[in-house]
């Protein structure tokens, strides 16, 4: 029987950094756990636990993927692991948001799309290997779906060029993974996107006022929430989007 193991990148701060706690709390200590940092200078409130181990890994760097992909391999040998929860998180929205098409710089628009599309996509080269096929064995695991998910943070598209269109990307980049991944895994591996509202985050800072207090959450309530999605999807609902309420977000 294969053994499970979980991805999770970045791992310091906002909702990643509280899924982390989350995921030390929520899964057995028996399910080893990869977490990605950029610089060694962790937070104060970064737990520590034998099961997890840290790699650097920046989305804008392949080599660092590549290395961190390696790593992955040392630990979790692909004969006796597969990568069960892949929740990749990665995302940057640049202020002031472009609300007219006058608004656009070029710069912008490639840092966006480097961070929110391709970062995504160079994740998908080198770690989808890990994955497991038809063929593997998955050991069952109570906490865990019984198939592999390959998880996408984003949000739903808004009136921002740049935000709007490397999301719009992801989506199509989430779904062209997942048709690849039924081909190769059929019902063990599974790809979806995720969005978890409106979060008290850095990224989020500027936008949360004229939100409802029922839909502006806490890192730790949007961490809950997206676990609660992630464990409850099954094979019919891959290759798309859902929220924080576990319904589909529409292209």
């Amino acid at each position: 029987m294969s053994q499970p193991w979980i991805l999770l990148t970045p791992s310091t701060r906002g909702i990643s950094h509280s899924l982390l706690h989350h995921l030390l709390r929520s899964t057995p200590p028996s399910i080893p756990i990869l977490a990605t940092v950029r610089t060694p200078s962790l937070p104060s409130s970064y737990p520590k636990s034998d099961r997890l181990h840290l790699v650097n890994l920046d989305v804008k760097d392949e080599p660092s993927i590549q290395s961190a992909a390696a790593k992955a391999s040392e630990l979790f040998p692909r004969d006796t692991h597969h990568l069960h929860l892949a929740l990749t998180l990665p995302g940057v929205l640049l202020t002031p948001p472009e609300k007219s098409i006058s608004q656009i710089k070029e710069e912008n628009v490639i840092e966006t799309l480097r961070v929110n599309t391709l970062g995504p996509l160079m994740l998908m080269k080198h770690f989808s290997v890990f994955l497991p096929k038809k063929a593997t064995e998955i050991a069952p695991e109570p906490s865990l779906p019984g198939h592999a998910t390959w998880k996408h943070h984003r949000q739903p598209p808004r009136g921002w060029y740049s935000y709007r269109l490397s999301k719009s990307a992801l989506n199509s980049t989430i779904k062209t993974f997942d048709l690849e991944l039924a081909q190769k895994s059929a019902g063990k591996a599974i790809a979806v996107g995720y969005h978890p509202g409106t979060v008290k985050t850095d990224l989020s800072h500027d936008f949360w006022e004229g939100v409802p207090d029922d839909k502006l959450f806490s890192p730790d309530d949007a961490a809950a929430k997206l676990w609660n999605v992630t464990t409850n999807l099954n094979t019919k609902q891959r290759g798309k989007v859902w929220d924080w309420k576990g319904e589909e977000v529409p292209p």
